[in-house]
């Protein structure tokens, strides 16, 4: 088909209408918004409509996919418009298929693509214009090809085009950010009608995504294939689990002339593709997506769809550095376009499984991908462009730099970028692999140590879904072994008991590892299950972890995680690659290594230091020689003489930590620090300050001294802590001290009794009653400004009267008590008149 005649002849569908704009906008500028909404074929007529563009002077056109399925599918109905075979004027390039020829004008590729394309050649030379489809999806490889097609235009193609294609996200605000003008297409979508669940049936579906859809999605298609008299079904559901779970509820359920189909990008593109096209006559299909099927991915025949509301995106933790996979709502601007698949061909309906109050509550859009995902992989890129700041590039959201600068450190790890954030050679093999900088790390290092077609197997198992399952509940990573991965790989493994092989998963892994295999040429070697340990190990090295107990390990960064320790022969180290994060983090994936690999492997990373530290346990202050990866110990001797000052200083740590009232005190001890306390609240210029927050705020002053030489509480307890606090007294003192603060006092019967300052502001006498006959005032203290409070107490010892005022005891309330006490104390002595008694210590019998 000539050139000239290409717009005449495209189809007349909405987006038609746009193009002579289109093309009249990109004559006189480099970079142009198309606004079109879903359906109206912008993905399959703007690349066409461009090849009659003079400014492309034989150039290429780039189109930009988010998803291999729809790569596939657009390239191919580009090309029936053509009258042609793929790979003539239209052809695509996905991970491990590139169909073009030398007559190839057209090429659809996944955003990944244009990365590689732009860095072998940032002059892109040959290459005219670049669409960015269904940008609105704003993924990480979009936003990041984007910005460098932009500084590329900039500094070396300012003829180049970039034509930025979206359904629903703000084209005025991308207009402006560009300062690109906005050609927007009205489109034409049939009426879509819209139900959604009343609020009973929400609350009565469950609590959690996977059983609210377990509970909805069968009984939605019933609904509507009862309702709905023809048209196909488009089921959005978030992953493969919950389309499989579906799948099983509606087997044998289902009229005989309704097929049945899951649309996944990891299936074989067979199946993909039966889902895809038109049902036969006289049939119906049902098929249940993803969000793959979104946007620019025509689905014949639909008119009916059932949206789930859940999507799944990756979510990035900075804390722990790992990625994980979340059930999110979908957001306003997804939901429109999932309704949008029913009105493509015609009115339609759709069935919104939440109630119209959700809806309102669902966000506009969804977070871009760039600011909550792992940046590893785009900071190795922008190294390998030669920013060693992201701000510099031009973005409509700046990558997070918390985010960054976590991945800036992976990469230091990995040897990909140096100390000045430039891309080493290490680093530039790793990105022309296509896989994540851990994965080409494992690739490349891995054939250095002579263990290609292993490393390369492994780097395929834990970039695909997981090739186990287990049987009672079709879910993976149940077994976190990862060399019974490999074995099975070989072929040598036989069938595990309570778990079935994921056929496609294990096809698409075989597939990638032949394909890593050819292009590292370790294609003659074999797979080599047991080095699956330090192959991991050189992937994730931050998720190296020792064994502390049966079923659990402690990772290199300290944390704690489940794993069944005992499937590997109780190894004492383990290499982690897959972790489930959460209040009890648990290990998914896992290999075990050898201490000496270990050794041998990470000595750059290893850290020597002579540890001392206190020993809670045994109470003493123990001293090694540690090597250490970060929190795991790989070798460790005990250092019998430590440096003496140290160990005091650890010893003074310890007792900081626990507080002052866990130190060894002594009873007598505790007696003059509360003596002191007294004192000093009469006096404070005279006396020392002894209380608890005094004494732990001058710890280094009146205790370290004392612990040189030590190692252990029990040593410690055996120091005089009465003589410390008294060393700071002059002799004098201590002399006035004994006379305003006595430890005893003598009572009329002759016996010293020990005074009480437990609570300094009101010191105790507590002694018998019998005892202080004939003593007519209450005894002071403090030269005669602080009157004991005095506990009289019964012959057996138990309190009777408490009292500050001794005159007025004995002259009323003293008979009271005597009534009682002489009933149950008949034989000892209670007077008449206890100021003229003689005091005694005994009986009747027995005054003493």
């Amino acid at each position: 088909m000539s050139p000239t005649t290409i717009l005449q002849s495209l189809p007349d569908i909405p987006v038609k209408e746009a193009l002579p704009r289109l093309l009249a906008a990109l004559e006189t500028n480099t970079r142009v918004v198309l606004e079109a909404p879903p359906g109206a074929g912008k993905t399959t007529l703007v690349p066409l409509a461009l090849l009659e563009a003079v400014w492309r002077n034989d150039g290429k056109i780039l189109v930009l996919e988010p998803r291999r399925l729809a790569t596939r599918g657009a390239a191919q109905r580009m090309s029936d418009l053509m009258n042609e075979p793929l790979g003539q004027t239209v052809g695509y390039w996905v991970r491990m298929e590139h169909v073009v020829s030398n007559k190839t004008r057209v090429e659809v590729v996944t955003e990944g693509i244009l990365t590689r394309l732009i860095q072998d050649d940032p002059a892109l030379e040959g290459i005219a214009a670049i669409i960015f489809d269904e940008f609105h999806e704003r993924n990480l490889q979009a936003d990041l090809g984007l910005a460098l097609a932009l500084d590329a235009q900039a500094e070396l193609r300012p003829d180049l085009r970039i034509l930025v294609m979206s359904a629903t996200l703000d084209a005025v605000t991308i207009g402006k950010w560009l300062d690109a003008p906005v050609i927007t297409s009205e489109g034409r979508q049939y009426p879509v009608e819209t139900y959604y669940l009343s609020p009973s049936e929400v609350a009565g579906a469950g609590n959690w995504p996977a059983e609210r859809l377990g509970n909805l999605v069968p009984k939605a298609i019933r609904k509507a294939l009862t309702d709905e008299p023809e048209g196909d079904l488009l089921v959005f559901l978030p992953g493969m689990g919950e389309m499989r779970r579906v799948a099983t509820q509606l087997e044998g359920k289902l009229a005989p002339t309704i097929d049945l189909h899951i649309l996944h990008g990891d299936l074989q593109l067979s199946k993909q593709m039966a889902a895809i096209q038109p049902a036969p006559k006289g049939r119906r299909k049902i098929v249940l997506a993803t969000s793959i099927a979104e946007t620019s991915l025509t689905i014949e025949g639909v008119k009916i769809v059932i949206d789930g509301g859940y999507s799944r995106v990756p979510k990035f933790v900075p804390r722990t550095g790992l990625t994980t996979l979340a059930t999110i709502a979908v957001s306003k601007a997804a939901a429109d376009q999932r309704r949008g698949r029913a009105g493509r061909l015609g009115p339609g309906v759709c069935y919104r499984l939440w109630s119209n109050a959700d809806q309102l509550q669902l966000a506009q859009r969804q977070n871009p991908e760039i600011c909550e995902a792992d940046l590893t992989g785009l900071a190795l890129e922008l190294a390998m462009w030669g920013v060693k700041d992201a701000a510099a590039l031009n973005w409509l959201d700046v990558p997070p730099a918390a985010a960054m600068a976590l991945s800036r450190d992976l990469l230091l790890r990995l040897e990909a970028i140096d100390t000045n954030r430039n891309a080493t050679a290490h680093g530039k093999a790793i990105a022309s692999l296509g896989l994540s900088p851990r994965l080409g790390h494992l690739v490349i290092r891995g054939k250095e140590f002579g263990f290609g077609a292993t490393a390369c197997a492994l780097a395929a198992l834990l970039s695909e879904k997981d090739i186990l399952k287990q049987l009672e509940t079709g879910r993976g990573n149940a077994l976190p072994d990862l060399p019974l991965r490999l074995e099975i790989l070989t072929g040598k493994r036989p069938p595990i008991p309570g778990f079935v092989l994921d056929e496609n998963a294990l096809r698409r892994v075989r597939e990638q590892a032949q394909h890593l295999m050819q292009r590292t040429r370790a294609t003659n070697e074999t797979i080599k299950p047991d080095t699956a340990g330090i192959l991991t190990a050189l992937a994730y090295p931050d998720r190296l972890a020792q064994r502390e107990s049966s079923g659990r390990v402690r990772l290199v960064t300290g944390q704690r995680a489940a794993l069944p320790t005992e499937l590997f022969g109780e190894a004492e180290f383990y290499s982690i690659a897959h972790l489930e994060i959460g209040n009890q983090p648990r290990v998914l994936l896992a290999a075990p290594l050898n201490k000496s690999e270990l050794l041998e492997h990470f000595t750059a990373q290893l850290e020597e230091l002579d540890e001392v530290k206190f020993d809670e346990a045994t109470g003493r202050v123990t001293a090694r020689k540690i090597t250490r990866l970060g929190a795991l110990i790989l070798q460790e001797t005990n250092q019998p003489n430590p440096d003496a000052e140290q160990v005091a200083a650890i010893l003074l740590q310890a007792f900081q930590e626990k507080g002052i009232e866990k130190l060894p005190w002594s009873e007598q001890a505790l007696k003059t620090r509360q003596r002191l306390v007294f004192l000093q609240q009469l006096s404070p210029e005279l006396w020392p300050d002894v209380s608890d927050k005094a004494l732990e705020e001058t710890m280094e002053l009146w205790l370290l001294p004392h612990l040189v030489g030590l190692r252990t509480i029990e040593q410690v307890a055996r120091l005089d802590f009465n003589e410390m606090l008294l060393s700071n007294l002059s002799w004098e003192q201590r002399q006035v001290m004994d006379r305003l603060a006595p430890t005893h006092l003598e009572v009329p019967s002759g016996s010293r009794i020990a005074l009480d300052y437990t609570d300094p502001t009101t010191p105790v006498l507590a002694v018998r009653l019998q005892e202080v006959f004939g003593m007519l005032d209450t005894p002071r203290i403090g030269c005669g400004k602080v009157p004991l409070l005095i506990h009289l107490l019964s012959p057996a010892s138990r309190p009777v009267q408490v009292t500050r005022d001794l005159r007025s005891f004995w002259t009323s309330g003293y008979f009271d008590v005597r009534k009682d006490l002489r009933g149950r104390y008949p034989k000892h002595f209670w007077p008449d008149d206890p100021l003229a008694a003689v005091p005694t210590r005994g009986t009747k019998k027995r005054p003493q």
